[in-house]
């Protein structure tokens, strides 16, 4: 049975257009899947805290003694058993500031380990242990326009990182469904019918 895990990170809730996007391409690849298992993880409601010297010191086996942390490594031990076992993964990654949500940058922090999802080879280039042939969408949305091109594309730490991040564990088979120009109301809706055509013209 093929797996799928689901990641929303905006805070935004019904209002957020990633979560809307994340849940359309959630539904074409059941379609396109049919009896695919889904694995829901919501980083805005459960949020991963920020690494701390407790958390470093956990992997090199000193248990930390504070409950929150004690807690957090229980609650995020499964990130990534979920990252390996999925076939597809759904990112929704909404711009912040020019970047990624916190929490989705806690979420990478725990599953970019040296050892488990990444090793240095050969004179220091990085190799991805991730399992080859896995397929990841992302539900990219942004309140202007940062698209390669537009006078503000230098400001995209966004889709740049997370793209990066991603190939350094070994997941490259990377689909970008964008929502542009959200904040801007005339704009609006055509980039969400664009982005929405996208998804309903997957095929794989």
């Amino acid at each position: 049975m093929m797996k799928l895990l689901h990641i929303d990170s905006s805070i935004l809730g019904e209002n957020s257009v990633s979560r809307s996007l994340t849940a359309s391409l959630v539904a074409r690849q059941k379609a396109l899947h049919p009896g695919l298992e889904v694995t829901y993880l919501d980083l805005s409601a459960q949020s991963p805290m920020h690494l701390s010297a407790a958390h470093i010191g956990a992997l090199f086996g000193h248990p930390p003694t504070d409950a929150a942390t004690i807690a957090d490594i229980a609650a995020t031990a499964s990130y990534i058993d979920d990252l390996f076992a999925a076939d597809i993964i759904v990112i929704g990654a909404p711009m912040y500031n020019f970047t990624l949500p916190s929490q989705l940058k806690a979420w990478i922090d725990r599953v970019l380990v040296a050892g488990k999802t990444f090793k240095y080879g050969e004179g220091g280039v990085p190799v991805g242990l991730v399992p080859p042939g896995k397929q990841v969408f992302i539900a990219s949305t942004r309140g202007g326009a940062y698209v390669e091109g537009s006078p503000a594309s230098f400001l995209d730490h966004q889709e740049t990182y997370l793209k990066g991040a991603l190939a350094f564990i070994g997941l490259t088979d990377v689909t970008i469904i964008r929502a542009e120009t959200v904040a801007v109301p005339d704009l609006k809706p055509a980039a969400i019918a664009g982005a929405q055509a996208q998804i309903a013209a997957l095929t794989v």
